[in-house]
């Protein structure tokens, strides 16, 4: 049987959040009206269920009709407020325009060029219902499937939603996505119609979209009809009869548009994620479970007020833009930020400019992000006036400790705590996060939050140790959970109920400490076996990046004949800094120092650049391809499909 993962790297420092920020909390708010007198008794209280998920529910949910069962749990399968009737866009937008968030902002938007939008919850309700009505006149109605591949322009969000609001089942493809990676996932989900666009600004230059939609569509025999939006007013091809202007089809619509009446298991989008085996995985969810799981966890973990602005300055293209730039700040009434191009252009200024210019409260963005406005230092974000900021979010791959310093110092002015959240597209919501009451540990994500239940399991299908590594799992419903996998159930046993008994098998790697702070590894496919000893990637990496020159790095495991493996680091230095083999020696042994010398990595190489997903994920699969000399497979996908010739070319 395979060893547990050893935890090495210790992290003592503690920040305890500003008395004002969680005495004015949402959640401290919920607390006192349900006579809660501490968050350890709401965690033993929300140990029920079913009595937690309908108490949150009430203030962020609208039923049509009543449900009759809170919950049918058959594992692995989860049926939540069974028998009511509603639609996720009459909650994100309908309830809205008949009180007086009418007139209230719903985005802010700034094109990559500088032109700047602002659509209020009735401009963004007279979008969505005459494309809705659009939809209709061409024959998509509840249940078809509807693939968007837009860039992060308003006309995104009404997309999904004028889906919803008919019935369609909406799958959003990301738009840095090839036309190899578009037609695969039209063919899977079988796609009806597809939503795109002429072009898009990227750091000052277009992207086709259209002409890539075209490519795609030369195998997806299913779509019949192709909707394009005109952002650059470029020319692009064509095909009479099957392609259709957005402006034209939305021209004679009505205002208005009845809502499909939904039931709250009825699935309102499949939205794929690569799997190991390279196949992607359609994950479905709900229009119940989900919007009360995306509005809940975004009222209580950031506490979103009514003159709040938020900005989550992600993709729409991956869930975290599903959930958090899309349908819980427009479930909760909240005014969000959204920008459509790149962080760094024209400068690694340009994020921070429009915090100021907008006023920003709430800022969550990713650790691949965070490191790279590190990489090019303070002077930055120090030009800018910062003040408005609240609090601070970081999702996606685990936050080094380092970079969580540097962001709660540099961004948040030493004064912002930091909700870094774990959860996946599976979980549709945050699973374990802190709170605004919570007090923080740089690198861990805390506790899990109430109505979840998390553990931390061995190879033997037990709980762990405190400080010992094993695999995450969580061993309770929750609404916002996926429904499956389209198409494929068997998929979804196997890959996450097959290992533990009625038990979700998370897939990431973990340690819980003496507080029962979780503390994310990485995923369970990325652990180095090093002379018997199983360690984290990412905590090899985390203490690669809290050396002060090293911006970013990644670590594979590279064959060895006596160790087994051996860690072999890429590592990308901060600007201005020149490699040399002084340098190199001195990185290993810093991480020698950080986490014990069986942890020194036997190589250390510079680079400019590590292999990402768009969603800011490193892929250690092409790495260890790379440097092993086997195929290195489908890199259309990466955000950086160059930085894999880099590898070669490693000083």
């Amino acid at each position: 049987m395979a060893k547990d993962i050893e935890a090495l790297l210790k992290e003592k420092r503690i920040f305890e959040p500003p008395a004002e920020l969680v005495e004015n909390s949402n959640i401290k708010k919920w607390m006192n009206e349900h006579d809660i007198k501490d968050y350890d008794e709401l965690l033993e209280r929300a140990k029920d269920i079913e009595w937690f998920w309908e108490e949150v529910s009430k203030e962020v949910i609208e039923w049509y009709t009543p449900y009759k069962k809170i919950l049918d749990w058959t594992p692995p399968y989860a049926k939540w407020f069974v028998g009511a009737k509603c639609n996720i866009a009459h909650n994100a937008l309908d309830r809205h325009v008949k009180t007086w968030r009418k007139n209230k902002v719903a985005y802010i938007w700034e094109g990559e060029p500088g032109e700047v939008r602002k659509l209020t919850y009735n401009d963004l309700y007279i979008g969505v219902n005459k494309f809705a009505n659009a939809l209709k006149s061409i024959g998509i109605g509840k249940g078809d499937r509807v693939m968007i591949y837009l860039p992060m322009i308003p006309e995104l969000p009404m997309a999904m939603l004028a889906c919803a609001k008919v019935g369609a089942i909406h799958s959003v493809v990301f738009s840095g996505f090839s036309a190899i990676a578009l037609r695969d996932r039209i063919n899977d989900a079988e796609a009806k119609a597809i939503i795109t666009c002429d072009s898009f600004y990227r750091r000052g230059k277009t992207v086709p979209l259209k002409k890539q939609t075209d490519e795609a569509l030369e195998g997806a025999p299913t779509v019949e009809v192709a909707i394009t939006f005109k952002r650059t007013g470029e020319d692009v091809p064509w095909s009479e009869g099957r392609d259709h202007w957005w402006h034209d089809v939305i021209e004679d619509q009505p205002p208005t548009c009845e809502t499909e009446v939904m039931d709250s298991e009825d699935l309102l989008f499949i939205l794929y994620t690569s799997g190991t085996t390279g196949k992607p995985k359609g994950i479905q969810h709900v229009h119940g479970g989900y919007a009360l799981g995306v509005a809940h966890t975004l009222k209580w973990v950031f506490d979103i007020k009514e003159e709040d602005v938020y900005w989550c300055a992600a993709d729409i293209g991956w869930v975290t833009g599903h959930s958090y730039i899309v349908y819980g700040p427009l479930i909760l009434g909240a005014t969000s930020v959204m920008y459509e191009g790149s962080p760094d252009y024209p400068d690694i200024g340009r994020l921070w400019s429009m915090v100021e210019r907008y006023g920003v409260n709430v800022f969550y963005t990713s650790p691949t992000a965070v490191r790279m406005f590190m990489r090019f230092g303070e002077k930055y974000p120090a030009k800018y006036d910062l003040s408005s900021i609240r609090l601070l979010g970081s999702v996606g791959e685990p936050i080094n400790p380092e970079a969580w310093m540097w962001y709660w110092k540099y961004i948040g002015r030493e004064h912002c705590p930091i909700m870094d959240t774990w959860w996946q597209t599976e979980t549709g919501a945050h699973v374990i996060s802190p709170l605004p009451i919570t007090t923080l540990k740089p690198g861990s994500v805390t506790r899990p939050l109430p109505g979840y239940t998390a553990d931390i399991y061995g190879t033997d299908g037990k709980p762990v140790a405190a400080g010992a590594g094993g695999r995450l799992v969580l061993t309770t419903p929750w609404p916002a959970m996926m429904r499956g996998l389209y198409k494929d159930p068997k998929r979804y046993v196997e890959t996450y109920w097959s290992e533990y008994p009625d038990t979700y098998l998370a897939g990431d790697i973990a340690r819980k400490d003496e507080n029962g702070y979780f503390w994310i590894q990485g995923r369970f496919d990325d652990v180095l076996n090093v002379s018997g000893h199983r360690i984290g990637s990412a905590e090899v990496e985390s203490a690669l990046v809290s050396h002060p020159k090293v911006a970013e790095a990644a670590v594979i495991g590279k064959p060895h004949e006596i160790k087994g493996e051996s860690i072999t680091a890429f590592v990308v230095l901060s600007a201005g800094i020149e490699p040399d083999d002084e340098l190199r020696a001195e990185i290993r042994e810093h991480v020698a120092k950080e986490m014990g010398k069986i942890a020194r990595p036997g190589e250390v190489w510079f680079v400019g650049d590590v292999p990402k997903t768009r969603s800011g994920k490193i892929m250690r699969r092409v790495i260890k391809a790379k440097v092993t000399g086997e195929p290195v497979g489908d890199i259309s996908t990466l955000a950086n499909p160059e930085a894999v010739e880099g590898l070669g070319k490693a000083k």
